[in-house]
């Protein structure tokens, strides 16, 4: 009886709290649900939303409203506007931070940002959705590939002066290859000499290969995956540019060492291990 009364005066003190209405047993199971899921939701607004508990009673007045008055499709569309609002504070940070390379001190005018989507969903822009992404994309990238060059570039001038070092080196043979910006020249040493057929633009080579970064580090292998081979196809070769372009070149048979520069590799992109610009070396062998 005492737990009883005590549980029974800690739900009047709650129901008090949060003005609860418990009539019914489909009230108290209501209000139970709403309680179980406090805590979680609790941690959600903390780590999340990242509302600061400082601000519960503000928190609470919000959700309120939202929960209240969802029927009210004048005050769902406000709510709604409210959440998408914070989701573009979020992306003007994201732009500030790739445009000035995490310097805290700079900022993007976020009502730049703003002013962008509200023209945009209204139809009073003066240019095209499409205009306005390609304009995006040309100026936004030189500043992408700057910052890249300054965090990456001693890894691009590794890759250069071991391109240059090993292109000395007996046996390493040259070949030109075209690239959206120019030509880059692919490294390549006959370790066996392969007898069969070269592959055509509509062939399906089999090979075994180990790929590794300029400091010895193996990034991959076939060897790893108990000696599958892995198989191009030559029509869709979805390999790096470096890789299509040597298997044009070796005959069934053939093992070679490949030195692959950064533009027919992976260039400015991020791939883990990989860095950008990095020079790649590996050893592939055709079996077919």
């Amino acid at each position: 009886m005492a737990a009883v009364a005590s549980a029974a005066m800690a739900f009047t003190a709650c129901s008090q709290s949060g003005k609860a209405d418990l009539k019914e047993g489909v009230d108290s199971m209501t209000y139970d649900l709403g309680v179980a899921n406090a805590s979680g939701l609790k941690q959600y607004m903390s780590m999340q939303l990242g509302v600061d508990s400082a601000y519960l009673e503000d928190f609470i007045k919000g959700m309120k409203e939202g929960a209240i008055n969802e029927a009210d499709p004048k005050k769902e569309a406000y709510m709604k506007g409210l959440q998408v609002g914070k989701q573009i504070q979020d992306m003007a940070k994201g732009l500030s931070n790739e445009i000035y390379d995490g310097d805290s001190t700079k900022t993007v005018n976020i009502n730049n940002l703003l002013a962008g989507f509200i023209d945009g969903l209204k139809g009073t822009s003066t240019i095209t959705a499409e205009e306005a992404q390609a304009q995006f994309n040309a100026m936004i990238e030189p500043i992408q590939q700057a910052n890249l060059e300054k965090k990456y570039g001693d890894n691009k001038a590794a890759g250069i002066k071991y391109l240059a070092e090993n292109k000395k080196k007996e046996g390493v043979k040259t070949v030109s290859v075209k690239t959206e910006d120019g030509v880059a020249e692919l490294q390549y040493k006959v370790l066996v000499e392969g007898t069969g057929a070269l592959p055509t633009d509509t062939s399906k080579v089999k090979v075994l290969y180990e790929g590794k970064l300029i400091d010895g580090t193996i990034f991959d292998s076939t060897a790893n995956r108990d000696n599958e081979p892995f198989v191009v196809d030559m029509k869709y070769p979805r390999v790096i540019q470096g890789w299509s372009e040597v298997l044009k070149l070796m005959p069934a048979g053939s093992k070679w060492e490949v030195t692959i520069p950064q533009e027919l590799g992976y260039g400015s992109r991020n791939m883990g291990q990989i860095k950008p610009f990095s020079t790649l070396v590996f050893t592939i062998e055709v079996l077919k």
